[in-house]
């Protein structure tokens, strides 16, 4: 009899297989405890537990990582994971670190079915969805990295934010996705606060306000563009799901969520294509039309092998920075950070053996 892997289950679900096994239900809190707030693996040692409860548990259940491929830390302290799942299938796992604090960017599709044409995950055709346990373990990978068990406060952790914004659309992996998200923030484990959990969408439109009503986590939008024109040329789901809808499912989410829970909206600047003050004075009037509230996060563009697009300048990049945020906008400049491993916004690449 093949053994259930546990990482992934919910509260619910592992209830279930305690239950199954003749167990009391309270056991199942111990257990999440043991694999979400201390990040145990073996069995053996969760000391709480019963010699004879702990043998049943290794008999009939695991708890495993990915295998780690490779590792690269980048000269700005960037680390990056390539990691193999139980089918052989690769995914990259990014931890971006900060003085105080920092983010772990996770992957939620082996490859990517929406085809940016300046995204390098995008030249990677869709393999398959990530499971609800494969994402989870992802951030997992990163806290063993850094020993970060137990789970520390949030004033203390330094692995104290998620982005889900690596390989794969994830709103083409609703259900998985969403129940990883909340396995990690759930707070008798991993704990991490769904104000620093960001959701980063292509613009699945029907999905968008269940980001507010299912999740209630932050919410980032690959907009990249100001009209429907210029965003068609570089993003294909345009074509399905155009600004119009995005931005009206975008007023449905602040519904929920309230004006003072800001989306921000991703724009890579990309030399004599999107970069111009017009294009800057076309984006205000949008957020404007409707009255959303919104902030920018400018993303010089990472260069990787095999496309044409090439950075704005910098003059351009901070000129356009000045016009939005004259109009009242946050616009920052985002640093490009693990360029020197193929590690940031845009470059992650995997494939099977």
């Amino acid at each position: 009899m093949s053994k259930k892997e546990l990482i992934g289950l919910s509260k619910q679900e592992l209830g279930s297989e305690i239950e199954n096994i003749g167990e009391k239900p309270f056991r199942a809190k111990q257990l999440w405890q043991w694999i979400y707030f201390r990040g145990e693996t073996d069995f053996a040692k969760m000391s709480n537990l019963s010699k004879d409860l702990r043998a049943k548990l290794a008999e009939n259940f695991t708890i495993t990582r990915p295998k780690i491929v490779t590792e690269q830390l980048s000269k700005d302290k960037t680390h990056k994971w390539l990691l193999e799942f139980t089918d052989g299938q690769r995914i990259e796992t990014v931890y971006i670190p900060e003085e105080d604090r920092g983010a772990v960017c996770i992957s939620t599709q082996v490859g990517c079915a929406v085809g940016c044409k300046f995204c390098h995950t995008g030249s990677q055709k869709i393999t398959r969805n990530l499971t609800a346990g494969e994402i989870v373990a992802q951030f997992m990978v990163v806290r063993d990295a850094y020993g970060e068990w137990p789970s520390p406060t949030n004033e203390t952790r330094m692995i104290s934010n998620i982005v889900v914004m690596g390989m794969g659309e994830p709103l083409h992996n609703q259900e998985n996705v969403f129940k990883a998200l909340k396995i990690l923030s759930d707070g008798d484990g991993i704990a991490i606060s769904k104000r620093r959990i960001t959701l980063s969408t292509s613009g699945i439109a029907p999905l968008i306000p269940s980001v507010a009503t299912d999740l209630g986590v932050k919410l980032a939008i690959s907009l990249h563009a100001p009209n429907n024109e210029k965003r068609s040329q570089i993003m294909p789901i345009n074509k399905r799901y155009p600004i119009e809808e995005i931005l009206t499912a975008c007023q449905k989410y602040q519904d929920v969520m309230g004006m003072s829970r800001m989306i921000t909206f991703e724009y890579l600047m990309l030399k004599d294509f999107n970069d111009s003050l017009d294009d800057a004075y076309e984006l205000i009037a949008l957020m404007k039309k409707y009255h959303l509230g919104a902030k920018f996060n400018l993303i010089p563009f990472n260069p990787w092998p095999g496309c044409d697009f090439q950075p704005s300048s910098n003059n351009k990049v901070h000129a356009f920075s000045r016009e939005l945020e004259a109009a009242g906008y946050e616009a920052p400049i985002r640093v490009a950070r693990g360029q020197d491993i193929l590690a940031a916004c845009g470059q992650l690449k995997s494939a099977k053996i």
